[in-house]
């Protein structure tokens, strides 16, 4: 660990001969500003209540129609345990959890009527992992840098706590395009 040593304080040396106080101490203040932030990016919030189902969704005794089947429609883009299976509905979180405040979203055809839906899919918080009906389907999913479209976060974030449970799919309104 020694060359580590010789390394580390060889750079600093190099950092403190090239750059003032000033200078270090307003980049240290932009990236704690900055990752402060972060947090703000665009993302769909969660300050409208559920929704009831559209008219002409498919009866539940089909695949597509079952909230409590992986292949549902509004399915699409999850990544979870199914609340319809945990105590809750596909558009409402069980009781004693609650919903998280940040969501991502996904874009769903329904099989009635042939139209795309923009679903927003709320993580469900505050008791332990559920552990029934686990749905992966990924259909849309991007990577964790572009956060709206991720599903692979931990949407807990502003809850009382961030203990994950299971994830509900809420319509927010059809795609135009």
């Amino acid at each position: 660990m020694k060359w580590f040593d010789g390394w580390f304080e060889s750079s600093a040396r190099r950092v403190a001969q090239q750059t003032s106080r000033r200078s270090f101490l307003t980049k240290v203040g932009t990236l704690a500003v900055g990752g402060a932030a972060l947090p703000l990016l665009p993302v769909a919030r969660g300050a409208e209540p559920a929704r009831a189902a559209n008219p002409g969704e498919p009866s539940p005794s089909t695949p597509e129609g079952n909230p409590e089947a992986c292949e549902y429609w509004r399915y699409c883009g999850f990544d979870g345990f199914l609340c319809a299976c945990c105590g809750g509905t596909q558009t409402q979180c069980p009781p004693g959890a609650e919903a998280s405040a940040v969501t991502w979203i996904g874009t769903c055809r329904n099989p009635a009527d042939n139209k795309d839906y923009i679903v927003s899919y709320n993580d469900c918080c505050g008791k332990t992992s559920c552990g029934r009906c686990f749905c992966n389907r990924n259909e849309g999913d991007k990577p964790p840098y572009v956060p709206p479209k991720s599903n692979d976060t931990n949407w807990c974030q502003g809850t009382k706590t961030n203990v994950y449970h299971c994830t509900v799919s809420v319509v927010v309104g059809q795609a135009i395009e």
